[in-house]
């Protein structure tokens, strides 16, 4: 059916009523998963103990055979398909505990083999003196060589992406649902702009709408593909917050800006700097941390 693994996994990614544990379990079972799409119904229930009705979508997507087509018609719409498989698979994403099986990106691919990489998160809701600050803490990063990776999501995330299209530097989006959705619509020219110039990438198929189990699961992601993650203004229960607790989980190093006490969008920070995250003033901050890696 397929010559190589590398297939396998893709059409397996694209299999209903199964995840990333039962992939797992797959290669855990066959690395080469060859002989996955021989075993019998029954073998194939004693190997995934899932719920039947997901088992039964499973089972159809296994062995029905559409995805040739399906990859074809990625490749018109310039979508890549990157597996952990590959070699452009990105270093840093591949060292987490769950790293995502497949990726599916729009843009330009090398990025994703750059090592000088910062997540950048931080509320939909920012005040002016949050955006001010990263006004002051990023763009020589940017002009530094830094990749700035964010969720393209409205606030901190949108204006972390502009500001590397302004100072012509390179940035990655990591978006919740497939390519083929927009979200959120307001952001939607600077979706476009960054699946043109930069780079946009999703572990869900095109076709997948966006829910919302998906948006914390993404943040792994943002966390996983850089050497840290930098807060800007996070409220005190935040998707930005999660990002941070990630990257702590996952070995990296986790940056906060502090803000004004009396301003909700800053009680986050303010408590990860608290929690032991370092305090950020200016750009010079992020890059003495690495700086063994980069000279």
């Amino acid at each position: 059916m397929y010559d190589t693994t590398r297939e396998r996994l893709i059409h397996l990614h694209h299999c209903r009523g199964i995840g990333w544990k039962s992939i797992a379990r797959l290669l855990h079972a066959d690395p080469s998963l060859a002989s996955i799409f021989h075993l019998s119904l029954q073998q194939l229930q004693r190997l995934l103990p899932i719920p039947q009705k997901h088992f039964t979508a499973f089972f159809h997507d296994l062995h029905c055979h559409k995805l040739k087509r399906m990859i074809k018609t990625y490749e018109e719409q310039n979508i890549h398909i990157v597996t952990i498989k590959d070699d452009g698979y990105p270093e840093w994403l591949k060292h987490i505990y769950d790293p995502p099986w497949v990726l599916y990106a729009k843009g330009n691919v090398a990025l994703l083999k750059r090592k000088k990489i910062i997540s950048v998160v931080g509320t939909r809701t920012p005040t002016r003196q949050g955006i001010a600050a990263m006004h002051i803490v990023l763009p020589p990063l940017i002009q530094n060589g830094w990749i700035v990776v964010s969720g393209l999501a409205k606030g901190i995330d949108a204006e972390a992406h502009r500001l590397c299209l302004r100072h012509h530097g390179e940035t990655i989006a990591v978006i919740a649902g497939g390519l083929y959705y927009m979200y959120p619509p307001e952001n939607e020219s600077l979706f476009r702009q960054l699946a043109t110039t930069q780079l946009i990438i999703s572990e869900y198929p095109p076709f997948v709408r966006p829910q919302t189990w998906h948006f914390p699961m993404r943040n792994r992601i943002i966390s996983g593909l850089s050497l840290g993650t930098l807060v800007v203004q996070a409220k005190e229960r935040s998707g930005s917050l999660i990002t941070a607790h990630f990257a702590l989980q996952q070995g990296r190093e986790v940056f906060a800006i502090p803000g004004d006490i009396t301003t909700k969008e800053a009680l986050g920070t303010n408590r990860l700097i608290q929690q032991g995250a370092k305090l950020i003033l200016s750009s010079e901050d992020i890059e003495e941390e690495f700086r063994h890696l980069f000279t």
